[in-house]
């Protein structure tokens, strides 16, 4: 498994920063942050609202083009050491510039050249998933999906919603979404996590994605479950993070098995790494060792994931030769 070359669907770029990353950001720039590290330099928070206060602290020493191109190195560098071959990231232009169109595409530029520079030196391809924050509100949403669609291509190939998904309903951010949809962007939405499976109806019925981000609390109720079998809706999966959260005790009490074993169509990301102390090869091994996953059942995610990337055909092809190849 350690080997094997894997896709990633669900990742955030600032949430995977290094803390050892933020902190030199912190001390460059004579900010203080010690507020957001425990005593071993890891980010400490307490619940799902604080790692949202941490979160959002530590993007606060991210604050020009060059740190987020240096960012975006570090996050592949890690992430290509797990084996990924593949990944889609969630890109924040209200981190990026505010949402202001001209700082997002100075800011977007310079992700799309250490993009390019960790393809070339790493063999690892990336695609940006522009993202709204949902506790930032809809009108703020409406200016992200304008800068989503102007820079709409081959890099930039999907629009998202994430954030407090307990405030606010989807409803209300429809317009974002249609907009997006017009450019062309494929669309996922975080739902199910903290908002129940009521929330993963909500995202399908009034924001019309094709995939989930986590999605799991779908389990609760089998009617979802049988309609997302069946239409094929996919789930972007991050059992470490849903664990590390507390919205499961346990990996052994996750539903990731369930789901999987009922047909619906599951892949399996790190979301916020280093917040939850996991990597791509640990989620694998846990898996394996918790539900008895095999090369198989690795082998079939990473084929719905590439399916159901964001990206054009010669890209989904060049990644199905990597994985061919092994």
């Amino acid at each position: 498994m350690t080997e094997m070359p894997k896709l990633e669907l669900h990742l955030h770029l600032e949430g995977a920063a290094p803390p050892a990353f933020i902190r030199a950001q912190a001390k460059r720039k004579n900010t203080d942050l010690s507020r957001i590290f425990d005593s071993d330099g890891g980010y400490a928070y307490r619940d799902f609202p604080d790692f949202l206060r941490v979160y959002e602290a530590a993007c606060t020493v991210l604050t020009s083009p060059q740190d987020f191109h240096d960012l975006t190195l570090a996050v592949l560098e890690q992430s290509a050491e797990a084996g990924v071959i593949y990944t889609e990231a969630f890109l924040s232009p209200d981190f990026c510039g505010g949402g202001d169109l001209a700082a997002w595409r100075d800011y977007l530029a310079a992700i799309e050249a250490a993009a390019q520079l960790a393809e070339a030196q790493m063999g690892i391809t990336l695609r940006g998933c522009v993202t709204c924050i949902r506790h930032f509100g809809p009108e703020q949403a409406r200016r992200i999906a304008i800068c989503a669609q102007e820079t709409a291509g081959q890099f930039i190939t999907g629009f998202g919603i994430a954030g407090d998904e307990t405030q606010l309903h989807p409803r209300d951010f429809s317009y974002a979404f249609d907009a997006a949809r017009e450019a062309g962007l494929g669309l996922t939405a975080h739902a199910g996590e903290w908002g129940g499976p009521g929330s993963v109806y909500d995202a399908l019925t009034h924001l019309h994605v094709t995939r989930i981000g986590h999605g799991v609390r779908a389990i609760e109720d089998p009617a979802l479950v049988e309609q997302l079998a069946e239409t094929g809706v996919v789930l972007e999966v991050c059992p470490g993070s849903n664990i590390a959260l507390g919205l499961y005790r346990n990996w052994k009490s996750h539903p990731i098995d369930k789901l999987y074993r009922a047909g619906v169509q599951v892949t399996v990301s790190t979301d916020d790494p280093p917040f939850f102390h996991t990597t791509l090869n640990n989620e694998y091994a846990r898996l394996a060792d918790t539900f008895g996953w095999e090369d198989h059942d690795f082998a079939a995610i990473n084929q719905t994931a590439l399916q159901a990337a964001f990206c054009d055909p010669d890209t989904r092809a060049a990644i199905q030769k990597k994985l061919e190849a092994t």
